[in-house]
């Protein structure tokens, strides 16, 4: 008894402590998820000139669903000290739901990530039409430009068509195209006015490939990233159900034999009450007693079943 008493109390533990690095493990995942959806976040929004709003929403649901996800690992291990089979079950649907929230994410990224050259090649043609008129767009090109090291959609010469200093030249070469400073690889003082700087070498490359490159790995980013994690949470689901399973047999086999134990000692409590074991021999006189109608009696004849003794 004491060696069966001892396996499950075991059992126990190891179900509870299992399940308490499966929550902790998930509570890193999560802070992954929130440091990966915050940097993306971060990343469209020093370019969200050149980006439509709705490319925002995975790497938002990215951050919402770590935090989320905190929550529910936290839940999980206060279940699992807690030895709670209610609270156990809980964290697998939470789970689930989360599971569903990744998936979410995943599809959108996807979508995302289709949608991108049609996007850039839009927007970065507007943005150069609008450079001149448009302060804000000046500055969101500049720093597009500066801080990836390009000029124009595809390469300089985009410039021809949109920049005014190039509008009253009938015939331009590549090497003539007049850019803006922010394109410029390396400046020269003018030396007929201190003021002004020359362009010496404008960037050879235009910034729809760097751009492209950077938004479409994002968003493979936050795809392959949800998708992975998707699939390992949902191994957490079936493993909170069967701990929580495993969690309910051990406790009712727990509580059967300390049943079993208090059958063996006599000693049964019920609403607070001493009472006599089921399987006691006086209970059965105690019921035959209590059987009897109040006020009849029915008289006892004694024959001795042995010969008296003189």
């Amino acid at each position: 008894m004491a060696n069966r008493e001892l396996e499950l109390n075991s059992g126990m533990r190891c179900a509870k402590y299992m399940l308490i690095i499966v929550s902790f493990m998930f509570a890193l995942t999560a802070i992954l998820l929130i440091m990966v959806g915050t940097t993306i976040q971060a990343i469209f929004g020093d370019f969200s000139l050149f980006i439509d709003g709705h490319f925002s929403s995975p790497p938002a649901l990215l951050i919402a669903i770590g935090f989320i996800l905190i929550a529910v690992a936290t839940l999980g291990a206060y279940g699992a000290v807690k030895e709670s089979v209610m609270l156990i079950n809980v964290y697998g649907v939470c789970l689930f739901l989360v599971f569903l929230l990744e998936v979410s994410a995943a599809i959108a990224a996807f979508v995302m990530q289709s949608q991108v050259r049609e996007m850039l090649m839009r927007t970065m043609t507007d943005a150069l039409a609008d450079y001149e008129t448009d302060t804000n767009v000046a500055a969101g090109v500049d720093f597009m430009q500066s801080g990836l090291g390009c000029c124009g959609v595809r390469d300089p010469d985009d410039w021809k068509l949109y920049y005014s200093p190039n509008q009253n030249m009938s015939h331009l070469d590549s090497d003539d195209v007049v850019v803006p400073i922010s394109c410029c690889g390396s400046l020269a003082q003018d030396p007929n006015d201190n003021d002004e700087v020359n362009c010496l070498e404008p960037f050879e490359y235009g910034c729809f490939r760097k751009m492209n490159f950077i938004l479409s790995q994002s968003a493979m980013l936050i795809a392959t990233g949800a998708t992975t994690v998707a699939f390992v949470q949902l191994l957490g689901v079936l493993c909170a159900f069967m701990l929580a399973k495993t969690l309910r047999r051990n406790k009712s086999i727990r509580e059967a034999r300390r049943w079993q134990l208090q059958q063996s000692l006599g000693v049964l409590i019920s609403g607070g009450k001493m009472g006599l074991p089921a399987n006691s021999a006086m209970s059965g006189y105690q019921q035959l007693e209590n059987s009897r109608e109040p006020g009849t009696h029915e008289p006892y004849t004694y024959t001795p079943q042995s010969p008296s003794v003189n």
